[in-house]
């Protein structure tokens, strides 16, 4: 385990600095580095008395793999399709210094600049989208890793669960265990990595992007194809001729056949059926159970605890019920006996098929995790003179905003605040500093002119060919996404 940097909370010019170590300043931290060793943060380290980058800065070209920059290259541009993104491109700290990246192209004959730096982001989160009809916990339950508080449960979706984790309140309000778990949750998180968390009242979860959830050691094979009364809409025709009622469980919405919508339409005759629940409109009951792990997302592991009874005006001995979760993963057939009580029966062919329909229908289910930061002044400066013009250039899309070349979603009102799929960045995009906060990168590309009246810093524009030969690698980019597109300027439309 190497040896815990010395850290200190301001700098001073004057300060004297211990012997055989120097002084880092690409963040706030300035850490004192020993000789052969990395920085708290992992990102610098201390090389024959210079300070060294430890990550490759990375250049997409597009169509490529990875292309190294040939050793006998003679300074000439290279092909056209390169784009310098910020991974391992540096910081502006101490905020007063141009980027360190502003970088001079063509696009389709169009003189462009390219302003590259990473972010110190202490406003910083994440938004994780877990594909589930499990119940994690109820919402505004506080979520931890190794036990300290890093976000909670926010409004579920469609099939899916939320988390809202981060924010400066979890990174810098809180204990240094909170801050620093936080810290590295989020790390984690970006880099594509399996986190352990846990909800206050709810289920112990393991999260990564791209891959299926565990929930209270499950992993989750598939998400919902629907609500209840979704999955009748969708279903009906398939379940009309071979049953005589159909009940799709679900947490939000069940959906009963013979009342719904379609199977009116259908000429599905009454059943007698009484569900015990609100009902909401024909064939739709909320609040049938309550949340959890069993039958579409119910506490429920028996379904016919849900039925209250069968109406002998409409009910008869012999008539066939399918009950079905939303995923498919439950289902029971049953038959009403001679007292109309539903006995569980075997399943027809046809009617297992349409479970298995309901279950194909299903998308896989995944963790999705959204990197969420606000682009401070700070680093706005490292753009322009007068960061204000910089955000308002971005508004009016003169200025495009990528993250390591993905793509980004600008949220609309003041700042520039934006959102990213870590899964659309390459890897090893995200690092971190102790204060706590993340390290990302982010991008703004224009036209030469725009950016010389924005008050951009003009004296530090570079060719890209010059960046190209200082660059340790290309890398092929994430994904069909190429930042340099006239379609994504407004001057261009």
């Amino acid at each position: 385990m190497r040896e815990a940097p010395e850290v200190t909370p301001a700098h001073d010019p004057a300060e004297r600095i211990p012997p055989g170590k120097i002084r880092c300043d690409a963040c706030p931290v300035l850490c004192f580095i020993a000789e052969g060793r990395a920085g708290a943060c992992d990102r610098y380290a201390n090389h024959g008395g210079t300070l060294v980058r430890l990550a490759s800065h990375l250049v997409l070209e597009a169509g490529a793999e990875a292309v190294p920059v040939p050793p006998d290259w003679d300074g000439r541009l290279l092909p056209d399709g390169h784009f310098v993104t910020a991974v391992g491109a540096g910081t502006t700290y101490p905020d007063w210094k141009p980027a360190p990246f502003i970088v001079a192209s063509q696009m389709d004959g169009v003189d462009m600049v390219t302003v590259v730096t990473e972010g110190i982001y202490s406003y910083c989160g994440v938004k994780v989208k877990i594909d589930t009809d499990r119940h994690i916990g109820p919402e505004q339950a506080t979520v931890r890793h190794r036990g300290e508080a890093v976000g909670h449960v926010t409004t579920g979706e469609y099939g899916s669960q939320m988390l809202s984790l981060g924010g400066v309140h979890h990174l810098t309000g809180g204990s240094k265990y909170e801050g620093r778990a936080t810290c590295d949750a989020l790390l984690a998180l970006c880099d594509r990595q399996a986190v352990d968390l846990t909800v206050d009242g709810g289920a112990a979860l393991v999260v990564q992007a791209g891959a299926p959830p565990v929930v209270d050691g499950v992993q989750e094979q598939r998400m919902r194809v629907g609500c209840g009364s979704a999955a009748i809409g969708m279903f009906a025709q398939q379940w009309f001729a071979h049953a005589d009622e159909v009940v799709v469980v679900d947490d939000h919405i069940t959906g009963v056949l013979s009342e719904h919508q379609a199977g009116k339409l259908l000429g599905v005759p009454p059943s007698g059926i009484r569900i015990r629940g609100h009902k909401s409109t024909p064939g739709r009951y909320f609040r049938v159970a309550g949340p959890g792990a069993g039958w579409g997302g119910t506490t429920i592991t028996d379904p016919l605890s849900i039925i209250d009874r069968f109406d002998p005006r409409h009910a008869r001995p012999g008539l066939r019920m399918l009950m079905v979760s939303t995923t498919g993963d439950h289902s029971g057939w049953f038959v009403l006996d001679e007292e109309l009580r539903p006995q569980p029966a075997p399943m027809p062919p046809e009617v297992a098929a349409s479970v298995a329909r309901v279950q194909d229908n299903c998308e896989p289910a995944l963790c999705s995790v959204v990197f969420v930061a606000g682009a401070g002044g700070s680093l706005r400066s490292g753009v322009t003179e007068n960061p204000v013009a910089l955000t308002r250039a971005v508004r009016s899309a003169l200025v495009q905003v990528t993250c390591g070349g993905a793509p980004v979603y600008l949220w609309p009102g003041g700042g520039i605040t934006l959102m990213v799929d870590v899964l659309a960045m390459p890897k090893g995009s995200f690092g971190w500093v102790p204060t706590p906060a993340l390290v990302a990168p982010i991008e703004f590309t224009m036209r030469l002119a725009d950016y010389a009246a924005l008050g951009g810093h003009m004296a530090s524009v570079v060719p890209l060919a010059e960046v190209l030969a200082r660059a340790p690698e290309l890398q092929g980019p994430p994904g069909a996404h190429w930042p340099l597109r006239k379609e994504h300027f407004a001057w261009a439309r």
